[in-house]
């Protein structure tokens, strides 16, 4: 349909100027004393025409001729630009291959061509970038074949270049960068450093909080890994079981840093809701505490909720959390006197009376019993409890307890027998 009407338009025009020009009878008279000459419309309309047609090709000409150093200036800024291009794919993809002589080759390649077109004049406008980028590969390269000097080097002259404005953008990934080299050279304090001097937007990403993590742990700073593990699982970085097991690791590491109570008040404080009721963190707090010589009552009411979830039902706690669980139980019973223990009995019978075949509780009932001075109900829930308990630590505690029941009524035979039974629990 276009080519119809170009080809309608063409015919209109061609129809109008045979229309103008067969029955046109002007003429134009030109006065040159003392001569006349008198020309025809046609001829003078055809003879302009003609003459700028003429005029418009020389001064195309002319303008080509004159264009054509830029031109040349422009070839000669392609052909570097090709070649700089070139040496740089090279050397990231001679860095993905594992080919680190041959990527740093490729990149100070690049810083070579570039300093040539910028000795020329001729500079490139994303030359700070470029070489920014040049400076950063070889330094890559250098540190994988371990040249510390022409890494420091390289990195240097790189953050020198990204002080450029058009620049700037890259100085975080450069410090990112530097802060895992200094992870594989195991300085922590360095990387540590470097991520610190970050922007505070390129200082919460991902990659900047996983590297922070790595430091922290290698400089045995878990306070600060425990916080940049809060941010990681925040942000999803790992999956939900794995965030839960490293939180958990975390803070059994500031647990275990606390030399005396005080300390370890402090370190509780510095854990949320979560950590605290995890049942690892809180029986080792709890161990800690009580082998410090702190307050039992403190003791027990890190214990009190990982006691609630173990009450709640089978398969809420693992059979290792349940006997350490009974076992700092029974440390803090022993220290302590009066009405916790009371308080905690009625806890413990309520869950026997929901649980009557769990010989834990019943070895734990019989243990507070014990401690209360409660001798008939104790030695009746140990004698209970003995026969189905799977752990030899406990049975042995119960022959114990068991023996000492029997030398306070005076029957030495049962005391000796239970003695003989809790000596060798364990051994066959």
């Amino acid at each position: 349909m276009r080519l119809a009407l170009w080809f309608l338009g063409v015919f209109g025009v061609a129809a109008a100027v045979a229309l103008f020009a067969g029955n046109n009878q002007g003429t134009i008279t030109l006065f040159w004393p003392p001569y006349r000459v008198d020309l025809s419309l046609n001829l003078v309309l055809l003879l302009t025409a003609l003459l700028f047609f003429f005029m418009h090709l020389a001064w195309r000409a002319l303008a080509a001729l004159f264009a054509m150093p830029g031109l040349a200036r422009r070839w000669r800024i392609q052909h570097q630009e090709r070649a700089i291009a070139q040496a740089l794919l090279d050397a990231i993809s001679h860095l993905i291959a594992g080919r680190y002589v041959r990527a740093r080759r490729a990149a100070e390649l690049v810083l070579d061509r570039d300093r040539a077109m910028a000795a020329s004049g001729e500079p490139l406008t994303y030359s700070a970038r470029l070489r920014t980028l040049a400076h950063l590969l070889a330094a890559e390269s250098a540190q994988v074949l371990q040249d510390k000097q022409a890494r420091e080097a390289h990195f240097h002259n790189a953050l020198e270049q990204s002080a450029s404005r058009d620049a700037q953008e890259m100085r975080d990934g450069m410090q990112l960068r530097a802060a895992r080299w200094a992870l594989e050279d195991r300085d922590a304090a360095a990387a540590l450093t470097g991520l610190d001097d970050l922007s505070q937007g390129a200082s919460r990403r991902t990659i900047a909080l996983r590297l922070r993590l790595k430091a922290a742990r290698l400089a045995r700073q878990p306070r600060l890994a425990l916080e940049t593990a809060r941010l990681l699982a925040k942000h999803r970085a790992f999956s939900e079981i794995a965030a839960l097991g490293l939180l958990r690791s975390l803070a059994l590491e500031l647990v275990a840093t606390a030399h005396d109570t005080e300390q370890l008040l402090a370190v509780w404080q510095q854990l949320d809701g979560a950590e605290k009721t995890t049942p690892e963190v809180a029986l080792e707090a709890s161990r800690c505490m009580l082998q410090m010589g702190g307050d039992v009552d403190i003791a027990l009411a890190w214990l009190l909720p990982v006691w609630e979830r173990m009450a709640e039902g089978a398969g809420t706690l693992t059979d290792v959390q349940r006997i350490k669980l009974v076992l700092g139980l029974q440390s803090a019973f022993a220290l302590a006197s009066g009405p916790p223990q009371a308080l905690w009995l009625k806890r413990i019978e309520h869950a026997q009376m929901t649980n009557p075949g769990d010989p834990v509780l019943q070895y734990l009932a019989g243990v507070t019993c014990l401690q209360l001075q409660l001798w008939g109900k104790a030695q009746q829930l140990l004698k209970q409890a003995l026969p189905r308990l799977q752990h030899a630590g406990l049975e042995r505690s119960a022959w114990a307890a068991l023996a000492e029941l029997a030398e306070q009524r005076g029957d030495t035979v049962e005391a000796a027998q239970a003695w003989k039974s809790a000596a060798t629990t364990g051994i066959l």
